[in-house]
């Protein structure tokens, strides 16, 4: 099967621009739910799968004793804010660690304040302003458990190749290999379906079950309890998660992934825009959600992304993005 029309641009009366893409609904006892597109489609997760990527922390014990908190930070992709900045430089603080033993590189915080006070302080961004640095924090506090040595990016680092084997078993495929992300770790390829499935596990997770199980649970719902964590104000995850009272757990990825673990209803989602344009997942993942029961069609957070109006530079309305027709049916 391709990719189906799943999101609209509507200007002037016409449709402008029209967005494809793959979505998978999974339950974890009664398996596929609802498909679009190719359910097969191969893709690489990108940062909606951090809370895959956080598991070996959590069963090997390492992180037994992080607040709820530094749990979500491990699995966001945060703005830089200074609340973000704040609590990674505590955590590696706390390990006798700096921001000089971090690898996901530098760039600019996306959080407006934090960026304008580095530009009137004269000061360059630092790694801890990097959206992956509290998931490479939680590396660091895994690698060291490990004893591994400082380049715990390295695909074949005993820390990464955990988190292939921990990829593998949720996902319940064997990846057909992986892409360096933009955090510089390699991201572990798999299929619509395998994302959800593993998504349906963490949802699923009755966190009284063995190291994994305890591990999903705690996870999933310290993003859900703390979403301004894992990504920031303004932010969809963030919006989103407390639109829904903290009951659902959400993560958006680079190149228009998102995923979402209710774990009332014991469903994992994954979506995936073809062209990777993040206005369509937003879209997308708001109206499945809505669709399951899980967020409020008329929430202000969900109509910002259901149905977001296009304005010009002049504040004038000029077009909107829709639902395509027959999505989600």
């Amino acid at each position: 099967m391709t990719a189906v029309a799943m999101a609209e641009l509507w200007r002037g009366g016409r449709m402008e621009s029209r967005h494809l893409g793959h979505a998978v609904v999974w339950h974890a006892e009664g398996g596929l739910r609802e498909a679009w597109g190719d359910a097969a489609a191969m893709i690489y997760p990108r940062s909606s799968c951090k809370m895959i990527q956080a598991l070996p922390l959590m069963e090997s014990g390492a992180g037994a004793g992080l607040k709820p908190q530094q749990l979500a930070l491990a699995c966001a992709s945060h703005q830089g804010a200074a609340l973000h900045v704040g609590a990674v430089t505590r955590w590696l603080a706390d390990m006798g660690m700096s921001e000089a033993d971090l690898r996901c590189g530098c760039h600019e915080p996306s959080d407006l304040t934090e960026r304008n006070r580095l530009i009137r302080a004269g000061e360059a961004p630092c790694q801890i302003h990097n959206n992956c640095s509290g998931k490479h924090t939680g590396f660091l506090m895994m690698n060291r458990h490990l004893k591994g040595d400082a380049e715990y990016v390295d695909p074949a680092h005993p820390l990464q190749r955990a988190i292939a084997q921990a990829h593998d078993e949720v996902t319940g495929e064997t990846s057909p290999g992986y892409g360096i992300d933009g955090c510089s770790a390699p991201n572990f390829a798999t299929s619509l379906t395998g994302l959800a499935r593993a998504m349906a596990a963490f949802a699923g997770a009755s966190g009284e079950g063995d190291a994994r199980d305890r591990a999903m649970f705690a996870l999933t719902r310290a993003m859900a309890a703390h979403p301004e964590y894992v990504a920031g104000e303004g932010r969809a995850c963030t919006e989103l998660m407390r639109a829904m009272n903290h009951r659902v757990t959400i993560k958006t990825g680079a190149e228009a992934v998102f995923i979402a673990i209710a774990p009332e209803k014991k469903l994992g989602m994954a979506v995936k825009i073809a062209d990777g344009n993040s206005r369509a997942s937003e879209a997308v993942i708001a109206a499945l959600l809505v669709r399951h029961g899980l967020l409020d069609a008329a929430h202000p957070a969900a109509q910002k992304r259901l149905n977001p109006v296009q304005k010009n530079w002049r504040g004038f309305e000029t077009g909107d993005i829709r639902l395509a027709s027959g999505f989600p049916g």
